[in-house]
Formats: structure tokens, C-alpha cells, sequence
């Protein structure tokens, strides 16, 4: 079993680019505090790359923001390629399946959860702008229900 979940803070914004082929592809870095203090009594943090793919790519690179709190879910990649001086160099990293944005812009716990992801990289499961409805909401109006529409 290959199975990764992390929450942490964005250290810089993703970058998107894209495949020949026209496939998105972004990546980002997420600092975690480690649970514990070192013996210096200071925190230290571990640096995780994450990449998203296709819709899930898209939707990272809009909406996440240096400081922003995510949490993804995914699993863990090993990789080598051979460097520009032929020096052949070792990258571990997280692709993510779901990710979901924890926090306001600037990193605010506004609770914000739009549920990208999935088994699969957001396709098919539902569209674009559905991840975006919360029918509960609180937008500060009123709600205009009848009473035929509750069910009890």
C-alpha cells in the first residue's frame, strides 16, 4: 500500500506548466512542523514537493498561495534523471490525488474545503463549478424555504 496524507503550509506558489502533449501538471512545496522540538528546543520542518496533474493541476495552481494551509492526499513517487553536468539526481515526491485548501488567503482557517481530488484527478466526479457551490454557506442572507421542503 502507497498511501500519503500531509497537511501543511504552501512555501512558495505553485508553478504550472505543461506536458508536451498539453497535460497540466504543478507543483508546490509543503512545510510540516514536526511534532516536536529538537534538542535545541527549536522546531524544524520537513520540505515536501507535491505534484497535481490535469484538473487537480489547474485548480492548485489557481487557488493555492504561498502561506495557504492544504492538505493532500496521494501517494509517493521515487524518480531519477540524469542532471545537465550527467550526474544522474534522486527525487522523492508526492503526487497528489485529493487536496483540499484548508485555509483563508494568507493561510486564515476560513475552513474552506472544496473537495478537489479523488480516486481519480478530479475528472468525472463532478464539474468544475460544483466543487465551488456550498449550499450551506453563510453568505449573511436569509434562507427562503417553505415548509413542504423539509423533510421532517
Amino acid at each position: 500500500m502507497n498511501k500519503v496524507i500531509l497537511i501543511g503550509n504552501l512555501t512558495k506558489d505553485p508553478e504550472l506548466r505543461y506536458t508536451p502533449n498539453g497535460v497540466a501538471v504543478t507543483t508546490f512545496t509543503l512545510a510540516i512542523n514536526r511534532p516536536r522540538p529538537n534538542q535545541a528546543g527549536e522546531r524544524e520542518a520537513d520540505f515536501i514537493n507535491i505534484v497535481a496533474w490535469q484538473k487537480l493541476a489547474d485548480l492548485c495552481a489557481t487557488y493555492l498561495r504561498k502561506g495557504r494551509q492544504a492538505a493532500v492526499e496521494g501517494r509517493l513517487q521515487t524518480r531519477s534523471y540524469d542532471n545537465k553536468e550527467g550526474k544522474k539526481v534522486y527525487v522523492t515526491e508526492v503526487v497528489a490525488e485529493n487536496v483540499q485548501f484548508l485555509g483563508g488567503k494568507g493561510g486564515e482557517g476560513s475552513g474552506f474545503d472544496p473537495g478537489f481530488g479523488g480516486s481519480k484527478p478530479f475528472g468525472g466526479q463532478r464539474d468544475e463549478m460544483d466543487a465551488f457551490r456550498d449550499p450551506f454557506a453563510n453568505t449573511g442572507k436569509p434562507i427562503n424555504i417553505s415548509d413542504d421542503d423539509l423533510p421532517f
